[in-house]
């Protein structure tokens, strides 16, 4: 995707005409007026006060309304006749230059003839045995991409998606996964290609997990089916499950952390399963934390027009139409409370919208007030490299849409501070 954003961003920049046709914008002045839903504001107009009225009538509104609207609604694994098996591949324990012990390990989830496998990605502190807090993410391009190590399996899924040789991009997306630096921090590090989950291609819904669920050939084609994102977000579930059943994880200390489109499934998994005690969203755009009715950068009818198996097909609805929308993305934010969530942006990244998503945490704020918890507790965007830490986090540093070292530091500290680790 960072290619693709890169190449769009430089035509949109360079080409007048392309940017006035796709209605794209970069330019804060011309940021439309428009109303935002009000997160504590019920349907039937009564205003939000309480806890139990955001838990027991606009919490569960908000989340159907992003359901139907936007994400398409979740299928069920539990009581769903699907098998899960976990099978341990490889474990290394000198990786890291002995600091670390390197695991991989497959879920296979199958129904009848069926079957899909999840491979994990697994690097755990030597210094700790048990109850070590996790950091749980999605990468793009494969494991054996995490680091240049030659033991790290490429996923089957890949073959789905690319004909190249994949040994040749063995490390290649390193950079963002500094996993020594986590490791040393006190932290394992828990991961897996998404193309596992649902190949990111518009034809290959039928090669996701999607069709393992009860119910899935009679609401494929409805307009609030689930679709991409809502899969991936099914799938972090399913590595939870997994976390839960090993005891040198803490699965009560899971921080969930998505970049790009999967900071928009993070949230949305995030949202639905409160067993993620921390959800970070680094640099999640359209569609994650950015507002839409705002319109800039990426919008509705952008985003839904180049990747139309992301999102359920009634979504398409709002592209050009973001004032109809009946919720904003404040209010997916919102409904992660009262669990920290930590918002990230980068200077450089306008297709990703940083204002709108600084905004999406300022104005979730209110929900965590309900709990007597700090939100941004303010409406002015942090100077770059200034981090804001309550239970609503922010940041937005130099540079371009991506994962740096600088990005992950902060999630860590964040960690700590809501975790309580001084010292491992």
């Amino acid at each position: 995707m960072k290619n693709f954003i890169l190449l769009l961003t430089i035509i949109c920049l360079t080409n007048p005409v392309f940017s006035q046709q796709r209605n794209v914008n970069q330019d804060e002045s011309k940021v439309p007026v428009f109303d935002l839903p009000d997160v504590l504001l019920s349907s039937n107009g009564t205003k939000v006060t309480s806890v139990q009225q955001w838990e027991n009538v606009r919490r569960p509104e908000l989340l159907n309304l992003f359901m139907m609207q936007v994400y398409g609604a979740p299928y069920i694994l539990k009581n769903s006749g699907i098998g899960v098996k976990y099978e341990n591949l490889t474990e290394n324990h000198q990786s890291l230059n002995g600091k670390a012990i390197c695991k991989q390990v497959k879920i296979t989830l199958s129904k009848k003839d069926m079957v899909r496998e999840i491979m994990l990605l697994i690097y755990l502190p030597k210094a700790l045995k048990e109850n070590i807090p996790v950091f749980l993410s999605y990468n793009f391009n494969g494991n054996h991409t995490v680091q240049p190590d030659p033991e790290i399996l490429i996923s089957p899924a890949l073959a789905k998606i690319s004909t190249r040789d994949q040994s040749e991009l063995r490390g290649s997306q390193s950079s963002r996964w500094n996993v020594e630096m986590i490791v040393d921090e006190g932290f394992a590090v828990v991961t897996a290609c998404y193309h596992d989950v649902f190949p990111d291609k518009a034809n290959l819904k039928h090669e996701s997990i999607l069709p393992l669920f009860d119910g899935y050939e009679a609401t494929k084609s409805d307009a609030h089916a689930e679709q991409a994102i809502g899969a991936w977000g099914s799938g972090y579930r399913i590595i939870m499950d997994y976390i839960e059943s090993e005891k040198v994880f803490d699965a009560k200390r899971v921080a969930l952390m998505g970049h790009s489109r999967q900071g928009k499934a993070a949230l949305w998994a995030g949202a639905q399963d409160p067993r993620f005690s921390i959800v970070i969203s680094n640099n999640s755009g359209c569609g994650g934390a950015a507002l839409s009715k705002r319109r800039f950068g990426e919008t509705v009818d952008l985003i839904t027009t180049s990747f139309p198996h992301w999102f359920c097909p009634a979504f398409t609805v709002y592209a050009n139409n973001e004032d109809a929308l009946p919720i904003d993305q404040h209010e997916l934010i919102a409904l992660i409370a009262p669990r920290p969530v930590y918002i990230a942006s980068a200077e450089e990244d306008l297709w990703a919208d940083p204002k709108g998503e600084f905004l999406s945490g300022a104005y979730a704020g209110s929900v965590y007030k309900l709990y007597g918890l700090k939100g941004l507790e303010t409406e002015k965007m942090p100077p770059v490299h200034a981090p804001i830490m309550n239970h609503v986090g922010y940041h937005i540093r130099s540079g371009i849409h991506d994962v740096t070292d600088y990005d992950w530091q902060q999630y860590m500290k964040f960690a700590k501070k809501h975790w309580g680790m001084n010292k491992f």
